[in-house]
């Protein structure tokens, strides 16, 4: 489970990298710009719930070891 989670993270932020280059930063509200936007932040927000959700299993483990 930890080898995925970590994998899961790896394609986010490659895939915020991406966006990040289809970014025109003249005019970030329009055509392809937003949507990479849109993207970027979908991103960070999808490796912000890994990593919460693997602090809550790592939690798990260490009271269910009590």
């Amino acid at each position: 489970m930890k080898f995925f989670i970590y994998t899961l993270i790896a394609i986010a932020i490659a895939l915020i990298a991406f966006n990040v280059t289809l970014l025109d930063f003249d005019n970030l509200l329009a055509g392809n710009s937003l949507v990479a936007l849109i993207g970027i932040i979908a991103s960070m927000c999808a490796v912000c719930i890994l990593l919460i959700f693997r602090m809550a299993k790592t939690i798990e483990e260490k009271t269910r070891n009590l």
